[in-house]
């Protein structure tokens, strides 16, 4: 049986910010937007990301809303060059993202950075070429 991925849903304290910051700050687009709830789309292929207001997603879950910091993972973008990793960080940044470890090299060879949303989900901007 296969069971591939259709969709990342992320909790978020308020709806509007958060869609501005994927679609201005990462270059998602708007594929569903109804009250409480924002599909993202980042093309064919690819898993939509789904926004949810925070007290609700926990509420469908089952699960209490409280809690902070790391959440045992981050999400990863992947532009071909290192400028591409600058322009996302400053796109995100100027969105209403935080920086949370500046684009530097890598001793592997790469390039990255990490932002945050605003809701402090983090974001991995990375390239794996020396260009």
């Amino acid at each position: 049986m296969s069971l591939p991925m259709s969709a990342v849903m992320l909790g978020v304290q308020d709806l509007a910010r958060a869609r501005t910051f994927y679609t201005e700050g990462l270059g998602f687009t708007v594929a569903q937007d109804v009250p409480g709830f924002v599909a993202l789309s980042q093309g064919a292929g690819a898993p939509q990301l789904a926004l949810y207001e925070w007290e609700a997603a926990a509420q469908d879950a089952g699960v209490a809303s409280a809690g902070s910091g790391f959440r045992g993972v981050s999400f990863h973008l992947n532009p071909a060059a290192r400028e591409e990793v600058d322009e996302t960080m400053r796109s995100a940044v100027a969105a209403g993202g935080s920086v949370v470890r500046a684009a530097a090299g890598a001793d592997w060879g790469g390039y990255y950075g990490y932002c945050s949303d605003p809701d402090g989900h983090l974001w991995k901007i990375t390239t794996y070429g020396s260009a």
